[in-house]
């Protein structure tokens, strides 16, 4: 993305009201001495309306940074989070460093996790732990076993229930630039949702 539609935060664990200070001020949290940005916040309509200028969103497919990106559209707002694990390393891991980022911000959050129908058993342990950490941070966790196995399908089942933030990995990046890019701005469009992508 250009430069210019980013704002970089700098804290292992974003202040109580960050969802206010992101809709008032364009500028960044900087809370700990860290070398490098903890997330990267950025104007959803912006965004789309950069990726419009493209005859197809092709930088979406380049690999993308490690920090994560929290794209937000009318507003950000914590109040149904929904998290996408799907068994690896990669899933569980972002969501842990989710719940760390934001823990001051979501405890009284609802929370879904969708998890796929099997999980192999060396994954089970992981899978409780997760739904644990999920369930101690936030208000309210349910957890919903479903085959998606496109970014489509969370995205869908996010506008349909409503949720404001879906937790998911950038390795959908792409796939999800091409959800957005075509649903953007049509009946479906849910103003509400947030995107927060990260490895």
């Amino acid at each position: 993305m250009p430069e210019a539609l980013i704002t970089r935060h700098f804290c292992g664990s974003l202040p109580k009201g960050f969802s206010e200070h992101v809709r008032s001020s364009a500028s960044g949290i900087n809370c700990d001495l860290h070398s490098s940005a903890t997330l990267m916040t950025a104007h959803l309509p912006e965004v789309l309306n950069w990726l419009h200028g493209m005859e197809i969103p092709k930088d979406m497919l380049s690999v993308p940074c490690p920090t994560p990106v929290l794209l937000y559209d009318e507003e950000l707002s914590m109040d149904h989070l929904l998290f996408h694990y799907d068994g690896t390393p990669s899933s569980a891991s972002l969501i842990r460093n989710f719940i760390m980022l934001f823990e001051k911000n979501i405890n009284s959050s609802r929370a879904t996790i969708i998890s796929p129908s099997f999980i192999p058993k060396s994954k089970q342990k992981e899978e409780q732990d997760i739904i644990q950490l999920v369930g101690s941070a936030t208000a309210e966790t349910s957890f919903i076993k479903l085959n998606f196995n496109r970014i489509g399908d969370f995205w869908s089942y996010a506008v349909k229930h409503e949720c404001t933030v879906l937790v998911t990995t950038k390795a959908y990046q792409a796939d999800l630039a091409k959800v957005l890019f075509h649903f953007y701005k049509g009946g479906m469009w849910y103003s509400k949702l947030s995107f927060y992508l990260a490895y």
